[in-house]
């Protein structure tokens, strides 16, 4: 399978990836491009005993609306109408002006299969493990859309709307929502400045044995 072409290197694009909140509905690429991303994703980012239990789905357009409503309603009817139009209103209409969303899953089926199988001293892990996997899927297409020259933010409304996104997307009820990575082109003035440090870089880096020479 050929991979999509990018518009920068993977170091520059790890710099530049950050949270963008303020999306357009647009794309600088086409949707089967975003597409082809996601299968090389599936097909090549490692996991645990090789179990593969993460699973993506992403939705365009009307389908990328409907995943919004779904969340506002699910939200309004939690929290009650004060609250959300205190701001929470306006942040999920945020989400649903942007281009599309991607949705991490992670198959329990495959987690429980790797809590059978793997010896006894690992079984205490295997749900870290799974969490491991899912996190750099979602690193590996936050980072590629990036490169793209699209904007990403990450959300985690789960489990309040899996079984409506379930129900509404014929997904299979084995698979756990993990998070929402809402995506489009950034608004003009929008891109974030200096990422800020809470510790210096020293103490959170160690070295040990490396050669002074290649």
């Amino acid at each position: 399978m050929a991979s999509p072409i990018v518009t920068m290197g993977f170091s520059e694009a790890t710099q530049k990836r950050r949270t963008i909140r303020a999306l357009d509905a647009k794309t600088t690429v086409p949707d089967s491009t975003i597409v082809k991303l996601a299968e090389a994703a599936i097909l090549t980012v490692p996991s645990a005993f090789d179990n593969q239990s993460t699973r993506l789905t992403i939705v365009f357009g009307d389908d990328h609306k409907k995943l919004w409503s779904i969340t506002g309603d699910a939200l309004l009817a939690k929290i009650g109408e004060e609250r959300w139009l205190g701001g929470t209103k306006d942040r999920i209409t945020n989400f649903a002006n942007a281009y599309g969303t991607i949705l991490f899953w992670d198959d329990l089926s495959c987690a429980e299969a790797m809590k059978e199988h793997a010896p006894d001293i690992y079984k205490d892990k295997t749900d870290e493990w799974v969490a491991h996997s899912s996190g750099m899927h979602q690193y590996y297409m936050w980072t590629a859309l990036e490169a793209l020259g699209l904007g990403v933010n990450l959300q985690h409304y789960n489990p309040l709307i899996d079984a409506e996104v379930q129900k509404t997307w014929n997904v299979p009820s084995q698979w756990a929502l993990k998070s929402q990575m809402v995506f489009g082109v950034p608004k003009e003035g929008s891109a974030p400045g200096e990422k800020p440090q809470k510790l210096p870089l020293e103490q959170r880096l160690q070295v040990f044995g490396a050669n002074a020479k290649i």
